[in-house]
């Protein structure tokens, strides 16, 4: 079977082509809210399968990869800003302090039907940031469609102490290890298929 990339983030797509295998993409299109007293874990689990399978009809015959990211501050789920502003008010909301993001990864077998999912968690603890530092990084990378208001793939992890995860590649938004693995149960060995 081939695989396809649920995701219209170029940040995933980069991800993905580190394991040298072929694969397709399309942007998922669904209704990424919330749900009421969904927890976070809940809530990226369920978007990560919803995006996957959103695409069964278009790639019949494929293991389907959908992912997603959903971040905790202070007991509340984080949205994208969208805009400088509320990017530079979460950004101060969060220097020094500590955020958590659940990463979640399903495959969806097109064929059988059959859907895994796994979820991985990580800590960021932002350093002290002042308000100098916090809109020259926006300015510079303007990470206004990003949760958490950075984006780790690049300056935002100047903004960081410390990141904990047992997957490095979740912060980005696609976790490989747990990818790797979901796989490997439908029977797709990474290894064997790069030529």
């Amino acid at each position: 079977m081939q695989l396809a990339l649920a995701s219209s983030s170029r940040y995933r797509r980069e991800l993905l082509t580190r394991f040298r295998v072929p694969f397709v993409w399309r942007s998922p299109s669904i209704d990424e809210t919330p749900r009421p007293a969904e927890t976070p874990t809940d809530t990226a689990l369920r978007l990560a399968d919803a995006k996957a399978q959103a695409l069964q009809e278009t790639f019949a015959d494929h293991l389907i990869i959908g992912s997603d990211q959903v971040a905790c501050f202070a007991g509340h789920q984080l949205s994208k800003p969208g805009n400088h502003q509320n990017a530079v008010s979460q950004l101060q909301r969060f220097s020094g302090q500590t955020v958590q993001f659940f990463t979640a990864v399903c495959v969806y077998n097109s064929r059988s039907k059959a859907s895994q999912t796994a979820l991985t968690q990580t800590t960021v603890r932002f350093r002290q940031m002042s308000d100098n530092e916090i809109e020259r990084y926006l300015r510079i990378e303007q990470p206004y469609n990003c949760t958490g208001s950075f984006m780790a793939e690049g300056l935002g992890i100047t903004l960081f102490d410390q990141i904990s995860s047992d997957d490095p590649t979740a912060i980005i938004g696609l976790p490989l290890i747990k990818l790797r693995q979901l796989l490997a149960e439908q029977g797709y060995n990474i290894l064997n298929k790069i030529d």
